[in-house]
C-alpha cells in the first residue's frame, strides 16, 4: 500500500497496485476516498433500490460531461438491478452517440415526459437548477418524487428535494460518478469507464484547462487500466465532425473583434449559420477558444441566437478572472474560467448589455 500527496485539502490518496483481472469487468477500489467523501457517497447510493424506475437527465444540449455521467450511471445502476433510462430535454449530439452503443434503447429523450411520469426517482446530473432542464423543468417540478443530483458546479441551485452529491472541486461530474462507484464497491465495466473518461476529457479541454488536477489524472489513469482506448475516444469525440463544422468556424471567426484596452475578444455566430452549414449547436464547441488564445486576452465571449427569442453567451477566461461571477449576474453560471448564460433580447441588444458589463467587470477586476 502506497501513499501519495495530492488529495483535496492536501490529504493523501492511498491505493494498492493490483493486477487487472479482467479488462471488461473490474471492481474499482484502486484508491481510498476520504472518510467524508466515502460516507457521503454511500449515503447517496441508498436512494437507489433494486426494481425501482429511475430517469437520468441533464441540461439542454448535453455536453460530454453531462451525457458521459448519465451513461456511466446507467451502467452502474443497471448492475444494481435498477430500471434506468436517459430522458434529456434535447437530442443527443451525433458525436456522443457512440456512448449509447452499449445501451441500446436506453435513450428515451423523445418520450422524456412519459418516462418521467413513471419514475420513482429522477437523477439530475451536471446541473443543480431546474432552469437548465428546458421543457422538462415543469415535469420534474410536478412529479412529486425525490430528485437526486450529482454536480460539480458552484451555486445552490433550485431542484425539488432529494439526495445530493455535489463537489465544486471536482473537474467534472464524471469524477463524482467514479468516486460513487469506488465508495460503494460497484463494478465498473469498460462501457461505463469510457463514459466517465469522456466526461473528464471534455470538461478539462483534453486535460489542458486549469481544472485538471492530480485527482483528475489519477482517475483517468484508472479508467485506462479498465480498458479505455484514449485514441479511440479522441477520434469519436474530436475527429468525427461534419464538413459543415470547419465552415461554421470560418464564418464565426470572420466576426472576431479584439478590444486590447479591455483585454477582451468576442465572436458572433451569424444568424442562420447553423442551418446553412447543416450542423448543430454542439458543433460550436471549441470556437470560443480561438478568441481566448489571442495574446493579451483575458476574457473571450461567443454570442449566438438561441430559441424563444433568447441569446446564448459563452464566456472563457485566462488567469484569475472569474467569469462564473459575471454570468451569475444574468442568471447564468458555470466555472471560474468557463461559464455561460442565456437572456431574452435581440443579438445586438444582448451584445450591448453583456459587453458593457464585461468591460466594467474587467475594469473592476
Amino acid at each position: 500500500m502506497r501513499s501519495e500527496k495530492g488529495g483535496a485539502g492536501g490529504r493523501p490518496f492511498f491505493w494498492a497496485a493490483t493486477p487487472v483481472p479482467d479488462l471488461f469487468r473490474l471492481h474499482v477500489m484502486p484508491r481510498t476516498l476520504t472518510s467524508e467523501k466515502k460516507t457521503a457517497a454511500q449515503a447517496f447510493a441508498t436512494a437507489f433500490k433494486p426494481g425501482m424506475r429511475v430517469c437520468l437527465t441533464t441540461h439542454v444540449n448535453a455536453d460530454g460531461d453531462g451525457l458521459g455521467s448519465e451513461v456511466a450511471m446507467l451502467h452502474l445502476l443497471r448492475a444494481q438491478g435498477v430500471e434506468v433510462s436517459i430522458t434529456n430535454p434535447t437530442p443527443t449530439a451525433p458525436r456522443f452517440k457512440f456512448l449509447l452503443e452499449d445501451a441500446p434503447g436506453a435513450d428515451k429523450s423523445q418520450e422524456a415526459v412519459k418516462e418521467m411520469r413513471r419514475a420513482d426517482l429522477i437523477l439530475v446530473l451536471d446541473i443543480s437548477d431546474l432552469g437548465r432542464l428546458g421543457m422538462l423543468a415543469e415535469t420534474v417540478q410536478a412529479r412529486g418524487v425525490p430528485v437526486a443530483c450529482i454536480d460539480h458546479h458552484l451555486g445552490e441551485g433550485a431542484l425539488p428535494d432529494g439526495p445530493r452529491l455535489v463537489d465544486p472541486t471536482a473537474s467534472a461530474t464524471g469524477e463524482l460518478v467514479y468516486e460513487l462507484a469506488v465508495a460503494n464497491r460497484w463494478t465498473v465495466t469498460t462501457p461505463a469507464a469510457k463514459a466517465m473518461y469522456v466526461a473528464l476529457l471534455t470538461d478539462t479541454g483534453g486535460f489542458r484547462f486549469s481544472n485538471t488536477t492530480p485527482r483528475t489524472l489519477r482517475i483517468a489513469a484508472d479508467l485506462l487500466a479498465i480498458g479505455v482506448d484514449p485514441e479511440e475516444i479522441y477520434l469519436d469525440v474530436y475527429a468525427n465532425s461534419p464538413a459543415g463544422r470547419p465552415r461554421l468556424f470560418g464564418e464565426a471567426l470572420q466576426t472576431l473583434v479584439v478590444e486590447p484596452e479591455y483585454q477582451m475578444a468576442w465572436l458572433t455566430v451569424p444568424p442562420g449559420a447553423l442551418e446553412r452549414h447543416n450542423v448543430s449547436s454542439d458543433d460550436l464547441d471549441g470556437v470560443v477558444e480561438f478568441a481566448r488564445a489571442i495574446e493579451g486576452v483575458k476574457l473571450a465571449l461567443l454570442f449566438r441566437e438561441a430559441s424563444q427569442g433568447r441569446v446564448k453567451v459563452s464566456l472563457r477566461s485566462v488567469g484569475g478572472l472569474d467569469v462564473a461571477a459575471l454570468a451569475r449576474r444574468f442568471g447564468g453560471g458555470g466555472h471560474a474560467k468557463a461559464a455561460g448564460l442565456a437572456i431574452p433580447g435581440t443579438l445586438p441588444e444582448v451584445q450591448a448589455t453583456i459587453l458593457a458589463a464585461a468591460r466594467e467587470y474587467i475594469g473592476a477586476s
